[in-house]
């Protein structure tokens, strides 16, 4: 039941962060960024939990905290948009700046609330987010995933919205061709993966513990959704089932000291490892096969059709 409870968890997060890569990359945008957005959701969405006053209804701070998590993870991720669309600049550059902006941000902002210490902790209650159905601790973000997924399907292979946003990254010059404002669409994309990328964020944090330490960001978790995005082929169906294999690795570490995994004398290091180690040679195999957006990273210029 551990296993599950874990697995269920780490592939909603990982699916909601690979999502929102998803629609950065079909719209043009690489965004490498989505480590430092998912620290900042998750930041801002527990100093709501932290300030929200004592009595407050529970539908009251799901609404408020998930709704300020993907908030910010939108005004973060308008910084990379900024910079790669209007700007033009180099977006893995770009990306890679934000995110050591972002555990630099976490950090002061979370010793602002430790009057008096130099921790960069904060301590909330995770009960609103937890519910048990059958004996299985689930939490609210399993069903706001599953939600959002399905909604992601529709609006990437169902709308108007989605072929726009998918024609600008694979053929911009032809998109703008036909009237598409090429760069309307990419700030859309990247808007788009920063909500989804600042609650996946909040959802990594929020259920799984009390207190946390933002002097370690996400821990890579950014990074590993991903390496999600990539073997999921940039679909969103695909991405689902990408994010529950490397959720089982990830969730190994968690029932190490409780299972029969303790039997083996392993390190937990080494299952904080293994998702990692996994993503390194799946993606040498597959990397190969991978067909990603033909114009993501390059930057579009109006005048160079």
């Amino acid at each position: 039941m551990l296993l599950i409870k874990y697995t269920l968890l780490y592939a909603m997060v990982l699916m909601l962060v690979a999502l929102g890569g998803c629609f950065s990359e079909h719209s043009g945008i690489i965004n490498i960024a989505l480590e430092g957005i998912m620290t900042i959701g998750g930041l801002v969405g527990i100093a709501m939990l932290v300030v929200m006053p004592a009595g407050t209804s529970n539908s009251v701070i799901l609404l408020v905290s998930i709704g300020a998590a993907g908030l910010s993870g939108i005004l973060y991720s308008a910084l990379l948009a900024f910079a790669s669309i209007n700007l033009k600049a180099d977006q893995t550059i770009g990306g890679t700046a934000l995110n050591l902006l972002a555990t630099a941000l976490a950090v002061v902002i979370a010793r602002r609330f430790n009057t008096g210490t130099q921790a960069a902790k904060l301590s909330y209650s995770n009960a609103p987010f937890i519910y048990n159905i059958g004996g299985l601790t689930v939490n609210i973000f399993l069903f706001i995933g599953i939600a959002l997924l399905l909604l992601s399907i529709f609006i990437m292979y169902r709308t108007r919205f989605g072929l726009r946003l998918r024609a600008c990254g694979e053929h911009p010059q032809a998109a703008d061709s036909v009237g598409i404002n090429v760069y309307h669409m990419r700030w859309w994309g990247v808007l788009i993966s920063g909500f989804l990328g600042g609650i996946g964020g909040f959802a990594y944090i929020v259920p799984a513990v009390q207190t946390w330490n933002f002097e370690v960001g996400v821990a890579g978790m950014g990074f590993l959704a991903l390496a999600v995005m990539i073997f999921g082929q940039w679909k969103p169906g695909r991405i689902f089932f990408a994010a529950m294999f490397f959720a089982v690795f990830k969730a190994l570490a968690n029932i190490a000291d409780s299972t029969f995994l303790a039997a083996l004398g392993w390190p937990k290091e080494i299952y904080n490892m293994m998702p990692f180690i996994a993503s390194m040679i799946i993606l040498a195999f597959t990397s190969k096969k991978s067909r990603a957006p033909k114009a993501e990273g390059i930057p579009y210029d109006k005048g160079s059709r």
